[in-house]
């Protein structure tokens, strides 16, 4: 999901969010693609699997890579919704209800005909990167899938996700109080989704605005499940500044020809006011050890260091 900008009031927590009408409405489409996805089952096992999936980085440009990619004619993106949760939040309901969410392959194959290419399916879900089992269960089940990952200057991304944890009702604090309660939140909280693969940790989720910042140690997780050749890091500010070329290197990781015309457009995009400058270098000074560690494991600095 992409930056969304600040947001300058809270939506109401509790009951108040249920007479939310932006609330209700989000709760009656997710019904709605719960009973889709339920008449679906029956031909779930005839559904594609994905070759890749975007995983991360949350707020870092992944829902515009999503739509660029879906316009290639030989890439087919999950049904109904662009983040399915399945291995970090659903993965108790089966691989039979994840296919559900992905074309026929025969249906698949008949469309990319022209395509000079096999059909790929993906989705993209930004918890994946950072949830501690999402990688071994993509590992157990999709052998052989890549992995693409965006990532962002952590400042901004911390900032823009407290703004998207406001926005969906999530949060309540503003964000200089958000981030003295991080480390409370989060203890202990990655310990327990491990010891117990049915727990879900909201914080863990929605509140981890720095921790999800620290890029090298998501990586090297990933590298250790995957290898280093299985996934591909994008920059997102070279992506959102020229997009053309960043589109044309992940054609050729995916191993796709090109084909389509992909609308190069930043989503969700909305104003917000600055950060404070005390918070900025507070985080700034934060992240230089993670910073360092991330330029060794790609050799090269990242675009905001360098």
């Amino acid at each position: 999901m992409d930056d969304p900008g600040v947001i300058t009031t809270v939506r109401p927590a509790g009951l108040g969010r249920l007479r939310d009408p932006r609330f209700l409405l989000l709760s009656a489409r997710r019904a709605g693609r719960s009973s889709l996805m339920a008449a679906r089952m029956p031909v779930g096992g005839a559904g594609m699997l994905p070759g890749f999936l975007i995983v991360g980085g949350q707020r870092c440009g992944t829902t515009s890579m999503t739509r660029a990619l879906s316009h290639h004619p030989a890439v087919f993106g999950a049904a109904l919704q662009l983040e399915v949760h399945y291995f970090d939040q659903g993965y108790d309901r089966g691989l039979t209800w994840y296919r559900s969410h992905f074309p026929l392959r025969a249906h698949a194959r008949l469309a990319a005909r022209t395509a000079g290419a096999a059909p790929v399916a993906f989705e993209s879900s930004p918890y994946y990167m950072f949830h501690p089992l999402a990688a071994g269960r993509i590992s157990r089940d999709l052998p052989g899938v890549k992995l693409l990952v965006l990532l962002r200057d952590p400042v901004e991304r911390a900032y823009s996700g407290h703004a998207h944890a406001v926005s969906a009702g999530y949060e309540t604090e503003p964000f200089e109080r958000a981030l003295e309660l991080e480390d409370a939140r989060l203890d202990g909280e990655a310990e327990r989704i491990m010891a117990d693969p049915a727990y879900a940790s909201h914080s863990h989720q929605h509140h981890a605005y720095r921790t999800r910042g620290h890029y090298a140690e998501q990586l090297e997780r990933l590298e250790q499940t995957f290898g280093r050749e299985r996934i591909h890091v994008i920059d997102s500010d070279a992506f959102f500044t020229n997009p053309a070329p960043v589109y044309g290197e992940v054609l050729e990781f995916l191993g796709l020809p090109r084909g389509g015309h992909p609308v190069f457009k930043r989503r969700n995009p909305r104003p917000r006011g600055p950060m404070t400058q005390k918070t900025r270098a507070a985080l700034e000074e934060h992240y230089r050890p993670h910073d360092e560690r991330l330029a060794s494991w790609l050799g090269h600095q990242p675009s905001w260091r360098a």
